[in-house]
């Protein structure tokens, strides 16, 4: 293998990776650990905590490259916004300062990849979204949270990608902070397509809601951005019935509970080894 790579084809795209320098010494120890120059974990655990779940921890994009073609039936997931400010100095800050209230009770652990200006996030986008169509199944659904700054990029870059984009699910969040003299942004969006057509007849799905209403801590907290299941449940119903669920920002496992609960297979992915096992330990309480 050549040692300096510039670019990965995958779907029809060119991927520039400008300075990813990869020496065969440290591919070769990929079960030690080992980093790749650009800050990729090689090393990947894997988890089956519970029965129909398979987790994993490391980098995304290098562990759905790895997954075969139309595998899934759906994918459902919350990826860093990098938001939080219209200036790149905010978005500059530790997530924990974005988003975090100053008076909360509990305090959670910063979590990486959400500092990226409106290029790079596009860019990066791109490259896991176009692979997240190569995994979907024909006509699978993808759901993906954004907030009203980043709407106007992941619509793009969905479509982009490959999907059909069908619309949004609006998340009333009823308890949003105070915004004085201004409306208070009270909703988070669910841009939701599909990889082609969607049939609507035979997947087993009734008819859904297009909005929910719903407490941020509802059933309790475990991440700073994350997601409360009784929203996750809404969400997951547009995939069929025991079909298989990726999500590959699983963060503290939300979509992970609300699939395992609805008799669905789940596929997670998260980079860091703190949310990794948050997310594994509320998994292996989950009733299979």
């Amino acid at each position: 293998m050549n040692p300096w790579h510039y670019a990965v084809a995958r779907n029809g795209f060119l991927y520039p990776f400008a300075i990813c320098r990869i020496d065969s010494a440290i591919t070769t120890k990929k079960d030690e650990g080992a980093e790749l120059y650009t800050g990729i974990v090689v090393k990947e655990v894997v988890q089956q905590p519970v029965e129909g779940v398979t987790l994993y921890q490391g980098d995304c994009l290098k562990i759905m490259m790895e997954q075969p073609d139309n595998s899934v039936d759906g994918i459902i997931t919350d990826p860093p916004y990098s938001s939080g400010g219209i200036h790149q100095n905010v978005k500059n800050q530790t997530t924990g300062q974005k988003y975090t209230s100053c008076n909360a009770i509990n305090s959670f652990p910063d979590f990486p990849g959400d500092s990226r200006d409106q290029r790079s996030y596009a860019f990066w986008l791109s490259l896991w979204l176009s692979e997240a169509y190569r995994i979907a199944k024909p006509g699978a659904p993808i759901c993906v949270f954004t907030d009203w700054r980043q709407y106007p990029v992941l619509s793009d870059v969905l479509q982009s990608a490959g999907f059909v984009w069908r619309g949004a699910y609006v998340w009333d969040k009823k308890n949003a902070r105070p915004n004085k003299g201004k409306f208070r942004q009270t909703a988070e969006f669910v841009l939701w397509g599909s990889k082609g057509n969607m049939p609507s007849n035979d997947r087993g799905v009734g008819c859904l809601p297009g909005m929910s209403s719903c407490s941020v801590n509802k059933g309790g907290r475990f991440h700073q951005t994350g997601k409360p299941v009784e929203l996750m449940k809404e969400i997951i119903s547009i995939v069929e019935p025991g079909g298989t669920i990726l999500d590959p920002f699983m963060g503290s496992g939300s979509t992970g509970v609300a699939t395992v609960n609805s008799g669905r297979q789940f596929v997670g992915i998260e980079y860091t080894n703190h949310y990794f096992e948050v997310a594994s330990q509320r998994l292996k309480k989950q009733p299979v």
